[in-house]
């Protein structure tokens, strides 16, 4: 059976699934004939035109907005979600942020902590809210958007991106721990460079994407969709003896 049979019919909530790896990843969920709950924070129109794509093929889908790093809007989305979709088998923790490169010269402590809040806090707000819902269904599933950043360090400017993404691969295997007598499996995925997202045309100049292109051995970029097929795969139930791994996609840069 192909994993796009596995995922038909299941319910599914995106983090951030409206932009670049999130926008991929729900596409690739939609496609795979399963049910979405597409969260944005400014993407409402990639969101609604998600949901169209969905509802056109007959599915459940719903696009809700939240910042995720206030706790009532974490417990909202994940309500609003099961209300609409009947349940929930799958959660994807994408949303995440590098937000801007700073040294730690030039730390604020605020910042310290706004960065934290995106890309660790938020994640624990909506996991914590979602538990007890995946619990209800056998096989369920959560992959959380790590970063090759929080393998080796990142560039410089990135100390705390670096820092939350190296936080999830932890709190990935202690959270397999901890939902493994549930029947929740918990993996995570650790993209390198991926191109054509708004997170790297943000971040990344074409001389230094160039530049680390060079480094990885397969002498090309990621783009979104290495990154989905890899979530779709941990997010299946063919692989039900996986939990807490982090699969790294990043063309064969092991330098870490």
């Amino acid at each position: 059976m192909t994993n796009s049979n596995k995922l038909s019919g299941k319910n599914i909530l995106i983090t951030a699934g409206a932009q670049g790896i999130g926008e991929a990843i729900t596409k690739h969920f939609i496609d795979s004939g399963a049910n979405v709950s597409i969260h944005y924070f400014s993407s409402a129109d990639t969101a609604n035109e998600l949901v169209k794509y969905a509802t056109n093929k007959g599915l459940k889908a719903i696009a809700i907005s939240g910042d995720l790093t206030k706790e009532e809007d974490a417990n909202a989305l994940v309500e609003k979600t099961v209300e609409a979709l009947g349940g929930l088998n799958i959660l994807i923790n994408n949303a995440g942020s590098l937000v801007a490169r700073k040294l730690l010269s030039e730390m604020e402590t605020e910042f310290w902590h706004k960065v934290m809040d995106i890309n660790m806090t938020s994640m624990m707000f909506v996991t914590r809210a979602a538990a007890p819902y995946l619990a209800k269904n056998e096989n369920s599933s959560i992959v959380n958007l790590a970063s090759l950043a929080g393998r080796k360090g990142g560039h410089p400017g990135s100390l705390v991106y670096s820092t939350s993404k190296g936080a999830i691969l932890t709190y990935t295997r202690a959270l397999a721990s901890e939902l493994g007598p549930q029947g929740t499996r918990v993996n995570a995925v650790a993209p390198g460079l991926i191109l054509g997202t708004s997170f790297h045309n943000t971040h990344t100049t074409k001389e230094s994407a160039a530049e680390t292109t060079k480094g990885i051995p397969i002498q090309r970029a990621g783009n979104a969709d290495d990154v989905a097929r890899a979530v779709l795969y941990l997010a299946s139930e063919y692989d039900g003896f996986i939990t807490g791994a982090t699969l790294d996609i990043n063309g064969g840069v092991y330098n870490m």
